[in-house]
């Protein structure tokens, strides 16, 4: 993901190539907000020729003051009452034109992160277990920022400056040709020499937005696994990763930031050859008596107005190749490939009977890897299927496979006679309840955790499958009982607990089918009786899949599938598999026989 820096022609090109791409998707941006670009528009015409028309005016008084006949005191009144009222008007315009521009920056910035979230939404399991989740955070709340911020600067100071630099140069015309010529003449080398710079600085920025993913990446997965560093004592070897990974986001700020921090200083150098081309030509004008006195310092005080812009421009530049590089990264998570829609002419899969079918199935996560081959499985409405087996044989990968999170490579799997392709995901995902070993709550209310599937639930159908799940107990306990929003010292959860939740959560879905993937791994031996009680009593009459490793949970299941390398070695129930001695027996013993 990270970008290589640049070092020849062709990767110049090519960075050039995608900021000039990224910066035509942003600016379609913005065709939602024409009107108000261009009412910008004119408050920033508003404020240029206010704030051009100061130096004529200060000319004008200056000459009242060094006229022939003295001081002309009803000609200065005059200019000096104009003056005040084009700094107001200067200070209005500007101070409507940053309220304008920063909404419509805010609103683009807003759009474009619910656009990041709805696509995330909408891509396959498969991007997120193939990306760093906090290089995904990255992209949608830091890229966005930095984006942000280039806009603000480009409407506040670049349209202002492009046209305080045209209005300047109609205004120095105005008072003498000839000097304004040689000031022309110089302009194009801070043009060229901008450009030049800005054209390599894309790259360099892509580079720093990356590696700053991959250092919040870092972070991310350092917070979470916090404990499990400490209890190995690891606290030196991550953190020698961290400041190697930090140290290559310093390396690539500082190539980024100094290359483009160039464009400054050799806009004013140009700048500095403007104003002594206006102070040398606009004094020899002077007395030759084709400016006057008032003239020449207007000539001056535009001098610097107009060469002013081009630092502001080149600072856009600076910030807009940032800008456009976290936008570019944005533009690269909205640009993956979908989750396959369903088919126009899809099922609602409602209503269910259970019956499950899982004819020749193939499966790779990787290709020429398999990890499924030839699976094959039939159950019957309402039977209660255990899948037992090492770690890695393809149990977890099972139930990705029924709930479509994945589509089988070859073979097909069926629901009531259905093909999973067949269905609308959403009647096909509404019919599993789900519970797995990796607990997830939000931070939100206790009762909305609980009513995540079902959010017009009754707060007593909400208590009753907390009671089931046996979690109404720690749950009345808490500070707001089930108003109670999770996250925080004051309502913070053990992971039994979160299982709990989950647990309740499932019980109020109420859906026609189960899987229970070690579902209560996490919590303890005397409440896991009672919750598997609960269970037994959900599961009766609905088609159940239950991953587990303690095999003393799934004894009374009607089928036992055993699984190893990707395929079912053996099937049946308890008995008649110890009975058979082979595989499963083994698995048995070595967990209740000393």
């Amino acid at each position: 993901m990270s970008a290589a820096r640049p070092k020849d022609g062709a990767t110049k090109g090519a960075g050039r190539a995608t900021s000039t791409v990224t910066l035509r998707r942003a600016l379609g941006l913005l065709s939602p907000h024409a009107a108000a670009l261009v009412t910008s528009g004119l408050l920033a015409a508003a404020v240029t020729v206010t704030t051009l028309l100061v130096p004529v005016l200060s000319g004008r008084a200056v000459d009242c003051l060094v006229g022939p006949g003295g001081v002309e005191a009803a000609g200065l009144f005059d200019a000096l009452r104009l003056l005040a009222l084009a700094i107001a008007g200067t200070a209005a315009s500007q101070w409507l034109l940053t309220a304008l521009t920063n909404r419509v920056a805010y609103d683009v910035v807003r759009d474009m992160r619910v656009a990041a979230l709805a696509k995330l939404q909408r891509l396959p399991l498969s991007y997120l277990d193939s990306h760093r989740h906090g290089d995904v955070v990255n992209r949608i709340v830091t890229d966005v920022d930095q984006f942000s911020n280039g806009l603000v600067m480009t409407f506040q100071q670049f349209f202002t400056g492009v046209l305080t630099i045209v209005l300047t140069l109609a205004f120095m015309f105005s008072l003498n040709p000839l000097v304004t010529l040689v000031v022309m003449a110089v302009t194009p080398l801070s043009i060229v020499a901008a450009k030049a710079i800005a054209g390599r600085g894309f790259a360099y920025f892509h580079d720093q937005s990356a590696r700053r993913g991959e250092l919040t990446a870092l972070v991310e997965e350092y917070v979470g696994g916090k404990g499990v560093v400490e209890a190995f004592d690891a606290q030196e070897l991550v953190q020698g990763h961290f400041e190697k990974v930090d140290s290559r986001l310093a390396k690539a700020s500082f190539r980024a930031v100094f290359y483009s921090s160039l464009i400054n200083p050799t806009t004013r150098f140009v700048n500095a050859l403007v104003y002594a081309g206006v102070g040398i030509f606009g004094a020899l004008a002077a007395i030759d008596g084709a400016l006057t006195v008032g003239g020449l310092t207007a000539f001056l005080s535009y001098a610097n107005q107009y060469t002013r812009p081009f630092n502001d421009i080149s600072e856009v530049f600076t910030e807009l190749q940032n800008s456009l590089a976290c936008a570019a990264r944005l533009f690269e998570l909205l640009d993956e490939r979908e989750e396959e829609p369903d088919t126009p002419d899809a099922l609602e899969l409602a209503p269910v009977r259970g019956q499950v079918d899982i004819s020749h199935v193939d499966f790779s996560y990787v290709p020429d890897h398999p990890l499924i081959r030839d699976l094959e499985l039939h159950v019957r409405p309402g039977e209660r299927v255990a899948i037992v087996g090492p770690t890695g044989c393809g149990k977890t990968t099972l139930i990705n496979l029924l709930m479509r999170f994945y589509d089988v490579d070859a073979g097909s799997i069926s629901v009531d006679g259905h093909d999973v392709r067949s269905v609308t995901r959403r009647s096909l995902r509404v019919a599993w309840g789900m519970v797995l070993q990796e607990t997830w709550v939000k931070s939100v209310s206790v009762r909305d955790n609980i009513a995540l599937g079902r959010p017009d639930a009754s707060d007593e159908e909400v208590r009753a499958a907390a009671r089931a799940a046996f979690a109404d107990e720690f749950i009345e306990r808490m500070p707001h009982g089930y108003d109670t929003v999770l996250g925080g010292e004051e309502a913070a959860v053990s992971a039994g607990q979160r299982q709990l939740l989950c647990i309740a959560r499932a019980m109020l879905a109420d859906a026609s089918m189960l899987i229970l993937d070690e579902a209560t791994s996490n919590i303890d031996t005397r409440t896991e009786v009672k919750v598997q009680a609960a269970f037994s009593r959900l599961m009766e009459g609905r088609t159940s899949f239950v991953v587990a490793h303690r095999l003393s949970t799934i004894r009374d299941a009607d089928l036992i599938v055993a699984m190893r390398d990707g395929r079912i070695v053996e099937a049946g129930n308890h008995d008649e598999l110890l009975a058979r001695g082979g595989f499963y027996a083994g698995l048995y013993r070595s967990q209740f026989e000393q």
